[in-house]
């Protein structure tokens, strides 16, 4: 018992903290009963010519006691984060097969023939203007939208060339530009996508894996279909 009446409950308390943490990285554990059974052993074992304090005691049991609440609360917020987690991914699992709104400037066009999608506005302008280029980077076609004020522009391209010719199926640049004071100004776009699978990231974040398009973030979609 040399051990314990080495020991202050102070000391006791510290091992306890120590335990905790060596738990949380998957060390062995010692449960709370042992650590109290040792706080009272050495209260029974104590040098009877110095005792310990009533009110350092009592202090050293409140903050045993909090330790214990703060521990029980962690668990539970655990619990509920992983419902969280899997409630998001259940959600976002019914997202597959879905159209999103996305930020980008590459389209997919696909069997519908078309890509559609928005322009961001920042200020008014006399010219908007859209075009679109093949994979060479080639102009295969050039829409002028006329005077826009400032606001979000919804856009469609038919998936034909200036000359009415339908183009093959693929990805296409997209590129906006407004007419301002100071020159033309390249434009923010959002084009459509189809979402073809979902995935499920460390912490719960999730992405969305759009047709032809990449991997994008679930925060970043502005619009679900």
């Amino acid at each position: 018992m040399s051990a314990v009446n080495s020991a202050s409950a102070s000391d006791v308390l510290s091992q306890y903290r120590i335990n905790q943490d060596d738990k949380a990285r998957g060390g062995s554990e010692l449960g709370k009963d042992a650590f109290m059974e040792l706080m009272l052993a050495q209260l029974k074992n104590q040098n009877p010519l110095e005792p310990q304090d009533n009110g350092d005691f009592i202090s050293q049991l409140a903050q045993f006691s909090s330790l214990e609440e703060m521990q029980n609360l962690s668990g539970t917020v655990e619990d509920v984060a992983g419902q969280f987690r899997s409630s998001q991914a259940l959600q976002a699992s019914a997202m597959v097969g879905k159209t999103v709104l996305a930020p980008s400037n590459v389209g997919i066009l696909g069997n519908d023939g078309e890509i559609t999608g928005t322009i961001e506005v920042p200020a008014s302008t006399g010219g908007l203007r859209l075009s679109v280029m093949n994979q060479s980077g080639e102009l295969v076609r050039q829409i002028d939208m006329g005077s826009s004020q400032a606001g979000v522009v919804s856009f469609r391209w038919d998936g034909e060339d200036g000359n009415g010719n339908p183009l093959p199926p693929g990805p296409y640049q997209i590129v906006a530009q407004g007419s301002y004071p100071s020159g033309p100004e390249q434009l923010g776009t959002m084009v459509s996508a189809n979402v073809d699978s979902v995935s499920l990231g460390k912490g719960g974040s999730i992405t969305l894996n759009l047709a032809g398009m990449g991997s994008i973030a679930l925060s970043d979609v502005k619009q679900i279909n």
